[in-house]
């Protein structure tokens, strides 16, 4: 399927494919937080828009578009600036490209997930780009107020990926008492005594080798057994680039 950013003259945004890395996680005694496989997959899980204009904002806690001050690190091209459109504490930035998706799939754009700014949080949204002829914004509304955030060139400002329209309406969800399904029961029985095990036999004698201090189980993709789950299950993401906007 086909994702497509329409550009006019003039438009050159910087998107990539994003990266599962993340500093905080790099820093994590043994990059720890990287064997939680979901927040790995989740951190590459679509394509970021960077930065183009280096700046520092500062909220003053009022409710108009003049209640947020902008202080950019040069001097910017308007189309390039982010700016205080709305009111409320949002920084605003304009996504330079009209983006199609294939018919009944929306975009889900927010800020990249596990990448916390101290002050300022992203708005999420869902846009159908299937159809709508328009750009859209990207939107970070300040937690605090009286303080300067800053957002550097080439930092990444937006997150999206595609969603099927109607997807979530389309599931039943419900409770049921894990009796009711006896293999998941066992399965899970069998997985709660091999991961106490497991934690009392790494607590007793620590294993030199940091890789061997969790089970991999979900990494891998089995159960305690060892059994695999499903067929394509995935450890990494591949995502393809949207190539150099300067050369079409």
């Amino acid at each position: 399927m086909d994702l497509t950013c329409y550009l006019h003259d003039g438009w050159a945004p910087e998107i990539r494919a994003a990266s599962s890395r993340r500093e905080w996680m790099d820093d994590t005694p043994e990059s720890f937080a990287y064997r939680c496989l979901p927040l790995d997959i989740a951190n590459a899980h679509g394509w970021e828009v960077l930065n183009p204009a280096g700046f520092a904002a500062r909220w003053n806690g009022g409710t108009g578009v003049e209640a947020v001050t902008l202080q950019f690190d040069d001097n910017p091209p308007e189309h390039l600036r982010a700016v205080s459109l709305f009111g409320q504490g949002v920084v605003t930035f304009h996504i330079a490209g009209i983006l199609r998706t294939p018919p009944g799939w929306n975009l889900w754009v927010s800020g990249s997930p596990n990448r916390a700014k101290d002050g300022i949080a992203p708005l999420s949204a869902v846009v159908e780009t299937d159809w709508a002829p328009f750009t859209f914004t990207m939107n970070w509304r300040f937690t605090r107020a009286g303080e300067w955030v800053r957002f550097d060139a080439g930092e990444p400002i937006c997150f999206f990926f595609p969603i099927e329209r109607g997807a979530v309406e389309r599931f039943v969800p419900r409770f049921m008492p894990l009796a009711a399904d006896p293999a998941l029961s066992a399965q899970f029985a069998c997985w709660n005594v091999a991961r106490t095990d497991f934690h009392a036999a790494v607590a007793a004698n620590p294993p030199p080798d940091p890789a061997d201090k969790w089970q991999k189980h979900y990494y891998r993709g089995t159960d305690a057994d060892g059994c695999p789950g499903a067929s394509d299950h995935k450890t990494k993401l591949r995502l393809r680039s949207f190539g150099d906007p300067t050369a079409i």
